[in-house]
């Protein structure tokens, strides 16, 4: 009688274990990230090629991700406040200026920084755009840091403001990334608007985490490089952003 008392001691324990492994799955910690992004990169019902890509190096570290929009200089603000997890998409060396942020390692994606005008004979560089009339979203760093004392600068809070601006001959430059512009173009249908060549610059963009969350930022180093090194980066590049717009730059 012991016996079968302590055999079916054991099936309640194992069934039990059962049904509570799922959950414990599930209950994985989730970080809040701040995203600027825009189709196809990231999109709404989370399956862009950001949302992938992060997604997939956050689980590989035991964390769940979740992305939220903000205006691009209040995420920063926040980021740094505590006030969420972190920044999906940043350039390097915002430590200096954000002490609470921790960069994790390894770039997640790259950006062209890039100036989009009706006149394609505009010259892209720093330099003859500081005489021109020019838009950008407030908190853009390396915007702001190269505009800094230009004389006719607007800055809004996202891009279609940028754009809309733009197409009513409000400023004469757009600055933004060259394939969230191409991307809004399109989606709004705008005519006449231009990128210019080349990019403004190229820079390697980083996710950044509140220091509350130092300890992971290696294990997602690890992850986003596992990720490249297996082929899975460059797959979903190719599905989710080449199959969409046909560019090769990323």
């Amino acid at each position: 009688m012991e016996t079968i008392l302590i055999k079916h001691s054991l099936l309640i324990a194992s069934v039990l274990l059962l049904m509570t492994a799922p959950a414990r799955a599930a209950t994985l910690p989730v970080l809040v990230l701040n995203d600027t992004n825009a189709p196809p990169f990231t999109e709404p019902d989370q399956s862009g090629f950001l949302d992938a890509v992060a997604s997939e190096a956050f689980r590989r570290a035991g964390v769940k991700l979740k992305l939220v929009k903000l205006p691009a200089e209040r995420a920063l603000r926040n980021a740094n406040a505590g006030i969420g997890d972190g920044e999906l998409t940043r350039i390097a060396g915002l430590e200096a200026q954000y002490p609470n942020l921790v960069r994790v390692p390894e770039k997640l994606v790259d950006w062209s920084f890039t100036a989009f005008s009706k006149d394609a004979s505009t010259p892209a560089r720093w330099d003859i755009l500081r005489q021109r009339q020019v838009g950008h979203i407030k908190g853009w760093k390396i915007y702001e840091e190269q505009l800094a004392g230009a004389p006719h600068v607007i800055s809004v809070d996202d891009a279609a403001q940028l754009f809309r601006l733009l197409e009513l001959d409000r400023i004469e430059v757009a600055l933004h990334a060259r394939w969230l512009g191409d991307a809004l173009v399109r989606q709004q249908d705008i005519k006449g608007v231009h990128a210019l060549k080349p990019p403004l610059a190229t820079r390697e963009m980083f996710i950044y985490l509140h220091k509350r969350h130092a300890a992971l930022a290696p294990r997602l180093a690890a992850a986003l490089r596992a990720i490249k090194a297996e082929g899975l980066y460059d797959r979903l590049y190719r599905e989710k952003v080449l199959a969409l717009t046909g560019s090769a730059a990323r």
